[in-house]
Formats: structure tokens, sequence, C-alpha cells
């Protein structure tokens, strides 16, 4: 927590731990409407694996005819708007962080929602937040659904916030995949079986022509180093007629710049970083024929779109997101150094600055890279 702001912050945790007590007193004597709320307030990668959900909620028997709102994160609220409009009443979309320091923001938040009179609140995420839990319970929804997580960002509080919920979901020891972790959740809401989902987004259909990649990512630690990038495109270049794209956010973009100065003049090389909408980037990444990338959302939203794509990852998530489970019919094509200190959930005790590679990451060799790229090219 940023100091400057602390007493902001106790503000706001005074309104969600203390506060609304009240606000969920008051809806108990109140008439609820055929409306659900759902909580999604993570990245880009946990929605790609959670979106086809939004329609099964929506058509199930169990809760047909009700309206379904979505607090969402500001950073896919394109995405969600161009893909899944049609099946949400209403939307809002957070960035999470600062609105710990918004007291005023988050009140003005709550009354919106407390106006809505919700017959069930869902709060989808396994690893809780402090801040998904408050919108759970200043929803005031007659109903609250959550996983019972062994995994809280803010772990101290999972005593009080657990009470926020009428229901608490427990996850199988092994369901343990992001999607597995979906489908077990929604199978216990919706009380049926439900057929394997897995991602799926619904571009359009291209000709598949480039290599794209992705040399950066949200964490600049979980990054494949990217001198490692270069040598990667060098070798495309000298051995191929393949032509590359360099996509990626404006996070990405001093990476990007770095590789493009470093590759001689050719106009078999494009760099779009930073320069792309989230759902234009997913309809560029359907219109590949491989991605290259960190371990980061680009990796999810290929497979949701069957586009080939190579993941460089480490160890700290091993399983929960990559690699996919043996079911999926179109995995990402993972690559990666397995150390003993792996499922470490990114607390590494060996790096020194948050500058630094991850070691696990640091271990994929170039050659073992390319000897994927030269398959896919190849098949």
């Amino acid at each position: 927590m940023h100091k400057p702001n602390r007493n902001k912050f106790r503000i706001t945790r005074f309104i969600i731990l203390k506060a609304s007590r009240f606000v969920k007193f008051v809806s108990k004597f109140r008439t609820s409407e055929k409306r659900i709320l759902v909580i999604k307030i993570d990245a880009i990668g946990d929605y790609i694996l959670f979106r086809n959900y939004l329609e099964v909620l929506k058509e199930s028997e169990k809760y047909k005819g009700y309206e379904i709102d979505l607090i969402g994160n500001i950073h896919w609220k394109d995405l969600a708007l161009t893909y899944d409009s049609g099946f949400l009443a209403k939307t809002w979309f957070i960035d999470e962080e600062p609105l710990y320091y918004q007291p005023t923001n988050l009140i003005k938040l709550a009354s919106s929602l407390f106006k809505r009179k919700y017959k069930i609140v869902i709060q989808s995420t396994y690893s809780r937040t402090l801040m998904g839990n408050g919108l759970s319970i200043l929803a005031s929804g007659k109903e609250t659904i959550a996983y019972s997580s062994s995994h809280e960002h803010h772990p101290k509080y999972k005593n009080k916030t657990d009470k926020f919920y009428s229901t608490l979901i427990e996850r199988p020891s092994h369901v343990n995949h992001e999607m597995d972790r979906n489908h077990f959740f929604f199978e216990k809401i919706l009380e049926r079986k439900l057929p394997v989902l897995t991602p799926h987004i619904p571009v359009r259909q291209k000709e598949r022509n480039k290599i794209i990649i992705f040399a950066g990512s949200n964490d600049i630690r979980r990054n494949w180093e990217k001198e490692k990038f270069l040598e990667i495109i060098q070798r495309i270049l000298l051995q191929t007629n393949e032509h590359i794209q360099l996509a990626g956010g404006p996070n990405d973009i001093q990476t990007a710049n770095f590789i493009q100065k470093k590759i001689p003049a050719t106009g078999r090389v494009i760099n779009l970083t930073g320069k792309t909408s989230l759902p234009e980037l997913t309809e560029l990444i359907a219109s590949a024929k491989l991605v290259i990338s960190n371990d980061t959302s680009a990796v999810h939203i290929a497979s949701a779109t069957q586009t080939p794509v190579i993941c460089i990852q480490g160890g700290g998530h091993f399983n929960r997101f990559t690699p996919y489970p043996s079911y999926h019919n179109f995995k990402p094509i993972c690559v990666y150094k397995e150390l003993p200190c792996y499922h470490c959930n990114w607390k590494c005790s060996f790096i020194k600055s948050d500058t630094e590679t991850f070691p696990c990451i640091q271990q994929v060799s170039v050659d073992r890279v390319w000897a994927e790229i030269v398959k896919q090219i190849q098949s």
C-alpha cells in the first residue's frame, strides 16, 4: 500500500469490513429482482478462461429470465463489450488497485449496486481479494456465493470476509487448473453436470499468414530475456521466409523497440506493440499461423482462437493456468525448465530485485524454443 494514501485505504477498509454490514442488514427487508451480479475483476487471461460461463449462466434453466450484470476489470472492458455484451444487462469496469484509495468512488459504485436489488451475487474468482469480497457484500444480494479460497490475496481478512457469503464452495484437491475450477464452480451453482468447456472467442476467420511475438508481459520478472527473443527473430529471418509482427500492450513498447533497433531493416518485421486495442489484438492473433509468447494473456487468447502458440513459462503457477489439461483439444505448447522450487506462487527466493527475470524462466534455452518453432512451421 502507498503510504500517502494510507488513511484513504483505512476508510475503504472500514466501508468493506464494517459499514457493509448495515447495507446487508437493510437488504434483508426488501424484495429482490430476478437479477444476478457476477464479480470478476482479475486479469485478462483469467477472463478468457472464464468468459464462456456467462453464456452458460444466461441460458441455464435454473436462472431462466434473470438479468446478468458484471463487474469487470477495466483492462479487458473492450473485450467483454465486443464479445459478451449480448449476455449482459449492465456492466461496471474498475481498476482495482486505485479503488482501494478512492473511498468516495467505492461508495458511488456500492450505491449503484444496491439499487439493482440482486437476488444472487457471484464472486467467481478463486484467489479472492479484499475488493472482490467487499463488492460482494456491498452489492447486497439475497444470496452470495464464492469459493472458500485457500489462496486469498489479503489473507488476514479472510475470517471476516468468509462471513460475507451465504454459500462457500469447497474446491476438491483434484480440481486444479483454472478451467477446471471455473467448471466445478458453475456446476455447483447450477446444480447439474455441464459439458466440457474450453476457451473460445468467436473471431472472424482469416488467412493465417504471420508469426506474432509477444516479448513482454505485465510482470517483467516473468519475461524471457529480450536478447533471447531477438535471437529467435534473427533465426526466423535467416532460416525461413516468414513475416513477423511484434505485439503487446503499452508496457511492452520499450522491449519491442529494443528488438526492432537490433534487427536489420526489412519489410518482414512490423512493430504493432501498443498500437492495437484488445479486440484488435484478438483478431490479429486469430490471423497468425503461430504465436510465440511469454506466459501472458496472449497465450490464452491464442488458444481461444485456435491459433498455435508457444508459451515460455516458469513455475510459479505451474499447472494452474498452463500447461492446459489433457482434455483440451487446442493446447498451448509450453516450453519450460522444471526446477525443484516450482509451484512457489512466484514468491521466489533466488532473485534480489523486481527487475530480475525469475531463474526458472532464465533457464529456458533458445534452442528448445527454436525446436518447437521448427516443428510448427514444418507441420
